[in-house]
């Protein structure tokens, strides 16, 4: 979320560039999926400009921005952190990705019995969806976003979450003031950390039954 429509969709633009750059960057298919996060985080933004532009309410651009913040990403994160972690750290990433699978079930079966709204405050945005037990809901949303993160064994991915973290208690308490959204801040910078764990990605393995082998060089 950010404080006005223009920044949403600049925000938005500039992160799904970031997007794109990753996705054309990785080299091993298990990662495809974490590097296009900044590609689904920048059409979030873009979506939610439009929202802005339309004052709130309810309506099919209010319901696809809930799609994506609610049962979408508690299911894509740590879906994606567990492909692209490594083996050791797989199983552990299992309760996140539980956790993601429980959430997404609940906030989908939300989304389809009950309308999502938005209401423009200050240089906010507000949503409201009636959520039975939200403690519980946010608790595992955190699990399965954050949490995931933080246990994938790979210190970029740990550092991400770390930085989400402190982004969603900040976030959260100016969204409550209703002084301004900076979601789309957080988002940019999460971008570039993924950009940089791209790069530092290995390639991809060599065909099965095939070792590496590197070319002699000449010497004289």
């Amino acid at each position: 979320m950010c404080w006005s429509a223009t920044a949403d969709l600049a925000a938005g633009a500039g992160i799904a560039a970031i997007g794109m750059a990753c996705v054309t960057r990785v080299s091993r298919v298990r990662d495809l999926l974490l590097a296009a996060l900044p590609l689904l985080l920048g059409a979030h933004q873009i979506i939610e400009s439009v929202v802005w532009r339309s004052g709130g309410g309810a309506g099919p651009t209010t319901t696809a921005w809930a799609v994506i913040a609610l049962p979408l990403l508690p299911v894509w994160v740590p879906l994606a952190v567990l492909l692209a972690a490594p083996a050791r750290a797989r199983l552990r990433l299992l309760v996140p990705a539980a956790a993601g699978l429980a959430t997404a079930a609940t906030l989908a079966y939300a989304l389809v019995t009950g309308p999502v709204t938005a209401a423009v405050r200050g240089h906010t945005v507000g949503y409201g969806l009636g959520l039975p037990h939200s403690p519980l809901i946010i608790a595992g949303y955190l699990l399965a976003t954050i949490g995931s993160l933080l246990l994938s064994g790979e210190p970029l991915l740990w550092l991400l979450g770390v930085l989400v973290a402190a982004g969603s208690v900040i976030c959260s308490a100016l969204w409550r003031l209703e002084f301004i959204s900076t979601g789309c801040a957080f988002a940019a910078v999460a971008s570039v950390v993924l950009y940089a764990w791209v790069r530092r990605r290995p390639t991809g393995p060599p065909p099965d039954g095939m070792c590496r082998v590197d070319r002699p060089t000449n010497r004289h």
